[in-house]
């Protein structure tokens, strides 16, 4: 790599143009930052420039080899690309350009392993690279979003200043974004994030089936008790935008009637399903959540099964007697659906050599990003309290909370199986906590299962770690096969 000693006066660089890339532009150039631009189409950076730079500190260039030399030393460019082929091209046509101890960033939706291997080839050629995810949509990015940065960690201290100031702040004007870890934890953050981002959503969306189905309720009816949760321990960002997108109307009526029923999905949900089953952790809830919109892009389908698929007679309830009872079983729910992605995090920085600091992300998805709620204060208490805490369903505060709720929450699952009304992540939330709170589970019946068909062996009941194998037809063999932990 050759030495670009040029020196420009812009504070960093960004690279694409779309809504998220604009949005951050102008949120930096608002802080005081001087950003240098660029697009690989030419006219959406003159039409931005044009259009929404007015008296900004923003500059429109027309190659990344125009970008590079207009930046101050060490320079800082920010991919705002789309994820995947897109990142690795832009980073081949940077490295040339840039000297030993610039910085890389990539703030696009990336897969973490992805980050990983871009981390360990930029610091083969000298450079440093921050992969951060970047949550809160157009609105974030214009007015402070959550940022989870990770990589080199010899960037952020270069890095910190943009990031923290332009950032989402606590009420007590904590940023919301810190340092995650090494190589591609922030992106891995970042996908867990998404993937209780889809186990939010995906409950609130059965609450709001049980209301309308069940109870028959209407939808001004249904944005008055989202309205009023939300200003109690439901107050959350996608609570709060429920309550509107039921009221709200145009020309033709209610927009939520008129909206098809097949929910769409970029990928980050299954990301983090995936790396669950990779990492053997029980992420029901969230996998339900995926498997949800799943089933829910099966329109067709669907419909000609409902006209061959019997289901219970109808049964409408009282509506005064089940407010009270979601409300409870949304807010149980929840909780087990950020121990399990807690329970993710931690199984994943034991893997992959990473040290997360829980309350701390907690702290970062506060203010600024999707999943922003009230309720992440008493995680990041949690944490306080107990660094180390195994799971966040031990925590006194969690505990004696579920305690209280799970009546309700039974109650509910209950009446949903009953009428026939799918509840996949309420009832998958219920499923994991009652086989985390079991002494024994049959697994037992499905090791033995394992060890008749394929000799895999079984441990005895009394902890010893030697591995059995029993001859349950009287004709098989003295041979087992090996046995693992998947």
């Amino acid at each position: 790599m050759e030495s670009n000693s040029s020196q420009g006066e812009h504070d960093i660089g960004v690279i694409g143009l779309a809504v998220m890339g604009q949005n951050l532009i102008l949120n930096m150039a608002d802080h005081g930052f001087k950003v240098a631009c660029w697009n690989r189409t030419q006219s959406t950076t003159e039409i931005f420039v044009e259009r929404r730079v007015e008296q900004r500190s923003i500059t429109g260039v027309e190659s990344v080899e125009q970008l590079v030399a207009s930046l101050s030393s060490p320079r800082k460019v920010m991919l705002m690309v789309q994820a995947g082929k897109a990142v690795d091209a832009v980073i081949d046509s940077l490295v040339p350009l840039l000297d030993k101890g610039d910085v890389i960033i990539d703030g696009g939706n990336s897969h973490f392993p992805d980050s990983n291997r871009r981390a360990e080839r930029l610091a083969a050629e000298g450079l440093l690279f921050v992969g951060t995810g970047v949550s809160g949509g157009e609105e974030g990015a214009r007015n402070g979003p959550s940022m989870m940065p990770g990589g080199h960690h010899e960037a952020w201290p270069l890095v910190r200043d943009i990031f923290q100031s332009i950032a989402a702040k606590t009420s007590d004007g904590t940023p919301c974004c810190d340092w995650v870890g090494d190589a591609g934890a922030g992106h891995f953050v970042k996908m867990v994030h998404n993937g209780i981002e889809y186990g939010d959503m995906q409950l609130i969306a059965e609450v709001y089936d049980f209301m309308q189905t069940l109870l028959g309720m209407d939808n001004d009816s249904m944005a008055d008790v989202f309205s009023h949760w939300d200003k109690g321990e439901l107050d959350s960002y996608l609570i709060e935008i429920t309550a509107e997108i039921l009221a709200f109307r145009d020309k033709d009526g209610a927009v939520i009637d008129r909206i098809l029923d097949k929910a769409g999905q970029k990928g980050t949900g299954k990301w983090t399903g995936i790396n669950a089953l990779e990492l053997g952790v029980p992420l029901t809830l969230i996998g339900e959540a995926v498997f949800a919109r799943a089933l829910s892009s099966m329109k067709d389908e669907r419909v000609a099964a409902s006209q061959i698929l019997a289901g219970p007679s109808e049964e409408r309830l009282t509506a005064d007697n089940w407010i009270s009872a979601l409300g409870e079983a949304l807010f149980a729910a929840k909780i087990v659906s950020y121990a399990q992605g807690y329970m993710l995090m931690r199984e994943a920085a034991n893997e992959y050599g990473w040290s997360l600091n829980y309350g701390g992300i907690a702290q970062m998805w506060r203010g600024g990003c999707i999943i922003r709620s009230a309720f992440l204060d008493d995680i990041k208490a949690a944490f306080d309290r107990n660094p180390e805490l195994a799971n966040l369903l031990l925590d006194d505060w969690f505990r004696d909370r579920v305690a209280s709720a799970q009546d309700s929450w039974r109650r509910v699952v209950a009446a949903g199986v009953v009428q026939g009304l799918p509840m996949p992540a309420t009832s998958a939330a219920l499923a994991f906590y009652d086989g985390y709170r079991s002494t024994r589970l049959p697994a037992n019946m499905i090791q033995a299962h394992r060890d008749y068909f394929g000799a895999h062996t079984w441990q005895h009941i009394d902890g010893s770690d030697t591995w059995h194998h029993t001859d349950w037809t009287g004709s098989g063999g003295g041979v087992s096969s090996s046995s693992y932990e998947a």
